[in-house]
């Protein structure tokens, strides 16, 4: 046998060892889940000499956590309830007599925030001495977090490396007491923890309040939920009410740390929305113009209508709503008889023929939606 030959039978057996090498694929490759969910994973083998042998393992062949479960043939990877620790990737490790190969997954964990608050208070400080708030917050995906005191603005936000939140004052004054709120939030929900800092010594500085308001005009739709936020500077803290121009708060709101909201509106809760921040130094007020709008509100007149041979039919349809409303007429079996007019919602069809009696729609249509209303006509000799 010569080199070349012998080149040849070696590179065949080569060829068919490396076919006997399992072959695998892991399905899904990858998988996003809120905390608490469950997900399995596939490993199936492609190709290969049996038996081949699955198993599964995390990389730097850590231990499976307890509510991660494997099939019986060792095929399929579940986690159940998912856990934060459970992120991660897994690997599919198929093993038989000519060799291995692996495949792997990744699993993402969603979860709301959680945070910690250094120090956790209460917290006192002299006047002069300095004070240094940290919010820490975790979370998938990554929360933004920041913090405010309550009554005023925003004081801290969020580094751009890491879910963080810092408050910093050189030289601690009376007005820098008050109640600070680190809030976190992500796309699973959002966390608030709140610590009081208490100066004491200095004098004791008054200041005029100032209420500003995120949105001075707002619009929403009839039934919907809305928040009015308002916040206040001064010192001591204001202390912020809401109230309605010439007319009492609707009976559906709650008002929390500044906040004015109000549910399921009606029409009847347009109108000007007025905080009010007050302390001993004296009062100053914001406005928010909220402007409720609805969805028509279809009618017919006459709902039904019998004419003779000849006649006049006239429909009118009428509808509430927010203006501007468009309305269109249709036949709701069958086409519009040629004869047929239509404007500002009145359907009229003159020299009225028996092939004209059915049933007629009317659709009301404006920015926030639709509505219809039908009308039943009867061409009959008296």
């Amino acid at each position: 046998m010569d080199v070349c030959t012998a080149s040849l039978v070696l590179c065949s057996l080569l060829l068919v060892a490396g076919a006997q090498t399992p072959v695998l694929s892991v399905e899904p490759r990858s998988a996003t889940i809120r905390q608490g969910q469950s997900v399995s994973f596939r490993c199936q083998v492609q190709s290969g000499a049996q038996p081949v042998r699955l198993e599964w393992k995390r990389t730097n062949n850590q231990p499976l956590p307890d509510n991660v479960k494997i099939g019986p043939d060792g095929s399929v990877l579940t986690v159940a309830s998912s856990r934060p620790g459970n992120q991660g990737t897994y690997r599919c490790v198929a093993t038989n007599a000519f060799g291995k190969a692996h495949g792997s997954a990744s699993l993402t964990v969603k979860q709301s925030p959680k945070i910690d608050i250094t120090p956790s208070g209460p917290v006192k400080v002299q006047a002069g001495e300095p004070i240094k708030l940290e919010c820490h917050a975790t979370g998938r995906p990554r929360p933004s977090v920041t913090w405010h005191r309550q009554g005023t603005g925003e004081t801290g936000q969020s580094s751009s490396t890491e879910a963080k939140a810092v408050v910093q004052v050189s030289a601690a004054r009376s007005e820098d007491a008050g109640v600070y709120v680190c809030k976190a939030q992500n796309s699973e929900g959002t966390a608030e923890t709140k610590v009081e800092v208490k100066v004491e010594g200095g004098a004791q500085i008054s200041t005029m309040p100032q209420a500003s308001v995120l949105q001075t005009d707002m619009v929403a739709v009839e039934g919907a939920t809305v928040t009015l936020h308002c916040q206040a500077t001064g010192s001591p803290t204001p202390t912020i009410t809401w109230s309605k121009l010439r007319a009492p708060l609707p009976w559906q709101h709650r008002v929390s740390d500044g906040i004015l909201t109000l549910q399921n509106l009606g029409r009847q809760d347009s109108g000007q929305y007025i905080c009010n921040a007050t302390n001993a130094a004296g009062a100053s007020e914001a406005t928010v113009q909220l402007e409720v709008e609805t969805p028509p509100y279809a009618t017919s007149i006459p709902e039904q209508l019998r004419v003779q041979p000849g006649d006049t039919i006239q429909v009118q349809c009428l509808a509430h709503g927010t203006p501007p409303i468009t309305f269109h007429w249709t036949r709701v079996r069958g086409a519009m008889p040629a004869r047929a007019q239509t404007q500002d919602g009145v359907l009229v069809i003159s020299q009225a023929k028996a092939a004209d009696a059915g049933t007629y729609k009317c659709v009301s249509t404006n920015k926030w939606g639709s509505s219809e209303t039908q009308a039943r006509v009867t061409v009959r000799s008296a």
